[in-house]
């Protein structure tokens, strides 16, 4: 006799090891020039949002080679580059984006948060909100709007 597995079980057993994967303290590495205030209040972001951060510092010359041979466009580069689970994380990338594209498991280089926009994480002045997007970065370069943010979240 064959089990049977109803429909409802397997969901529920799927979302309970989604959540597992989204709940596990996931390790970063953080490369950043030595000098960089946003991205020491980026990597708190990250640690406050369960992420065991390691960073590095680097002379920013040799980080611009590392994002070009990670493959980040350079359109997207930020001040500081994260590895995670083999993506590159470019910019000021919310935590929550980072952890919904682990548990995705998508095929991709990584995420991109372009330049410094106010208001992203490690970016806060005050009230001020400027609309951003996260860019899911492919393998073969190209790029798709992951996540939006609006001047009013």
């Amino acid at each position: 006799m064959k089990p049977s597995v109803s429909l409802s079980a397997l969901c529920l057993l799927l979302t309970a090891v989604t959540a597992e994967a989204s709940d596990e303290v996931r390790k970063i590495e953080v490369f950043k020039t030595q000098t960089c205030a946003c991205c020491v209040a980026w990597i708190a972001r990250l640690e406050k949002a369960g992420f065991s951060v390691e960073a590095q510092d680097m002379q920013a010359a040799d980080l611009i080679i590392m994002k070009q041979e990670l493959g980040m466009p350079a359109d997207l580069v930020s001040c500081h580059t994260g590895l995670v689970d083999g993506y590159v994380i470019e910019g000021h990338v919310p935590p929550e984006d980072i952890r919904r594209l682990l548990v995705s498991g998508e095929r991709a280089i990584g995420l991109a948060v372009a330049g410094m926009p106010i208001g992203s994480p490690g970016m806060e002045y005050g009230s001020r909100r400027d609309a951003f997007d996260v860019e899911l970065v492919r393998e073969d370069g190209s790029t798709a709007v992951f996540a939006s943010y609006d001047e009013r979240r």
